[in-house]
């Protein structure tokens, strides 16, 4: 049995995580830690057995834990790192891990600075570095000043772009590390417009996507490596979307799991999946999109812990 440091904060073993998750499904943690503050957070990790796994958790938007549950501790961060500050005369906007994406793009907006690209993307700004999120052309890593994190061994950071390597939809944050809050460069914009902007992606984004159901965002990195521009000249050959479409699986279900009618790249639980059933399909998904057009999709939802019974197998053969 592991010891755990004790913490200010919270500390809870064998928490159940799939109602943190926007799928809301997945087994348990071998412990949940909310720290109190950052103090907290570098005093346990420091504490904590080199050993033990963590996974730092944001809102769950873009993640499914597997029924089996999930051998670490898993840090996730609540109120006292979700602060946003705005530095309008140098371009600045500074934001904590918990802050969620669309209230950065919003306050950044009220101070004339253009982060609008934020304002649609499901998720908190710690996932948002990690992942280098992108919607309509832009990307994290376009706005990226720095972060800081805490290390495994509760030491404070200061992370660059070199230090970050960022790619599309990935960044080689060293595991088990905690981002804790991130500063970014945004040009100068009237409010108005910035606004405006938002209300129309937001408009576009409803008309297109399952947004009233349980998923977890695009389910699958688009093949060509780049996101959705938002115009009208843009080329949807290479969009997931497509290729699934191509392959008739709009609208595909394993048990409660199903492929959105919708919008064919986002996977739903429909209110009875298991993680089991959200992946047997992906992984059916990636499998007729290969035999239909040679194109290997690659899971944009992250996807941790044990499998409850036999792995499953997956859906494309090796390259």
């Amino acid at each position: 049995m592991t010891h755990y440091p004790i913490p200010r904060g919270a500390l809870t073993e064998a928490r159940p995580l799939a109602d943190l998750t926007w799928l809301r499904v997945g087994g348990p943690a071998d412990a949940l830690f909310i720290p109190a503050d950052l103090d907290d957070l570098r005093e346990f990790l420091a504490v904590l057995d080199p050993s033990v796994a963590v996974f730092p958790m944001g809102v769950g938007s873009n993640l499914i834990v597997r029924d089996g549950g999930l051998r670490a501790v898993v840090v996730r961060m609540g109120r006292g790192f979700n602060g946003i500050e705005i530095d309008a005369e140098a371009g600045r906007v500074t934001a904590g891990v918990a802050a969620l994406d669309a209230h950065v793009a919003r306050k950044a907006a009220t101070a004339g600075l253009d982060l609008t690209f934020l304002r649609t993307i499901p998720g908190a700004i710690g996932g948002a570095v990690r992942m280098n999120a992108g919607c309509y052309g832009s990307y994290v890593a376009d706005h990226f000043v720095s972060a800081k994190a805490v290390t495994r061994a509760g030491e404070i950071v200061t992370l660059t772009s070199d230090d970050l390597n960022f790619q599309y939809r990935q960044t080689d944050l060293p595991e088990g590390w905690v981002i804790v809050e991130a500063t970014f460069q945004a040009e100068k914009a009237d409010t108005a417009a910035l606004e405006a902007r938002m209300e129309d992606q937001l408009a576009k984004r409803d008309a297109t996507q399952p947004v009233k159901d349980r998923s977890a965002g695009s389910t699958f990195r688009n093949p060509a490596g780049f996101s959705s521009t938002g115009q009208a000249d843009d080329v949807h050959d290479l969009k997931a979307w497509k290729v699934i479409d191509d392959a008739g699986m709009r609208g595909a279900s394993v048990g409660g799991a199903q492929m959105s009618e919708k919008h064919s790249n986002f996977m739903i639980n429909t209110g009875v999946a298991t993680a089991r059933d959200l992946e047997t399909l992906g992984e059916e998904v990636r499998k007729k999109v290969f035999q239909n057009s040679g194109l290997r999709l690659q899971w944009e939802i992250m996807r941790i812990g044990e499998f409850d019974g036999e792995p499953i197998p997956a859906g494309l053969p090796e390259a």
